[in-house]
């Protein structure tokens, strides 16, 4: 039974942990998800950047997506990150996640071949017409390289089952240019760290969150704040948090922030190849941050306490 997606709130893009022989580390998934809905998160994304995607099979996405529906058990919506090269691909993935009891599907332009604006418009409307999952649209020029513009939303928004935008263009101009021109017909989540509270206080809708994934809790405080209008204590967090949520903006971002969620007992640092795990200098310089930030971390009210 699907749980029902209203976009708003705390979604992490979970990592995808591995055993060290380089096996999908299910016991250890399960310990992170418990983390995050306990931090009181709002759903969780798999198999995106942070959950490697390109170093996954298929299989294993639609493993990891029954995995994620036994253990959270209706309690959060699970959402599966769609990336696949062609629109034939992308149209079956989205039907089996479906059918494997996916409660929503995060959308990404086709992958390898650069598509100009009516490709992917056509791409994304043949998958809102093959389910009818809702859909959250992933906006990440920067590392994807395709820009969805709101004339193309305007296209989209025919389409029902498209709900949503990952905002990733990194402009917070966006998210106001996208709130006056559709109101609340395309929720936003904000997608980079290092903006996140910006994004919040424009208006967005919520997040969908790197470092979340080592701490969930400091995530759930600062948004917790912001819906309170508690914008000086949202502020104290994030100025505290900023050092490592500038681990989510660099290409090694998935070895960050498995060892900061590492550090904090919630994963393990390893990745596939051709990833590596970090070593020498630079292993240092992220192990310094993050022990920084767990040495220097803001009180916060435990979860049982927020309203």
């Amino acid at each position: 039974m699907s749980t029902k997606l209203n976009w708003e709130g705390i979604y992490p893009a979970v990592l995808t942990p591995f055993t060290k022989e380089g096996g999908i580390d299910f016991e250890m998934f399960a310990i992170n998800t418990e983390a995050q809905i306990k931090a009181g998160v709002h759903g969780i994304i798999l198999a995106g950047t942070l959950g490697e995607a390109s170093a996954l099979e298929t299989e294993e996405k639609f493993e990891l997506l029954k995995y994620a529906k036994k253990i959270t058990q209706g309690r959060i919506p699970v959402i599966l990150n769609l990336s696949e090269n062609t629109t034939k691909n992308a149209v079956n993935f989205a039907q089996k996640a479906k059918e494997l009891g996916a409660d929503g599907l995060m959308l990404l332009p086709p992958m390898r071949y650069k598509a100009d604006n009516h490709e992917v418009v056509e791409y994304f409307k043949a998958v809102a017409s093959a389910t009818d999952l809702p859909i959250l649209i992933y906006n990440n020029p920067i590392d994807y390289g395709i820009y969805v513009s709101l004339e193309m939303f305007e296209e989209l928004i025919e389409y029902p089952t498209i709900q949503a935008v990952k905002e990733s263009t990194r402009d917070l101009a966006n998210v106001t240019r996208m709130i006056n021109r559709f109101g609340k017909r395309i929720k936003i989540l904000g997608g980079v760290d290092t903006i996140c509270l910006e994004t919040l206080m424009l208006g967005a809708d919520g997040l969908v969150a790197g470092l979340v994934d080592a701490f969930p809790n400091e995530t759930m405080a600062m948004y917790n704040h912001v819906k309170a209008n508690e914008y000086d204590k949202a502020v104290a967090i994030y100025r505290w948090f900023m050092p490592l949520l500038e681990l989510d903006i660099h290409p090694k971002l998935i070895q960050y922030i498995k060892l900061a969620a590492t550090a904090e007992g919630i994963s393990n640092p390893y990745v596939r190849a051709p990833r590596l795990e970090l070593y020498g200098k630079e292993a240092e310089k992220i192990q310094k941050i993050i022990e920084e930030g767990r040495a220097n971390r803001p009180e916060l009210l435990i979860p049982e306490q927020q309203i």
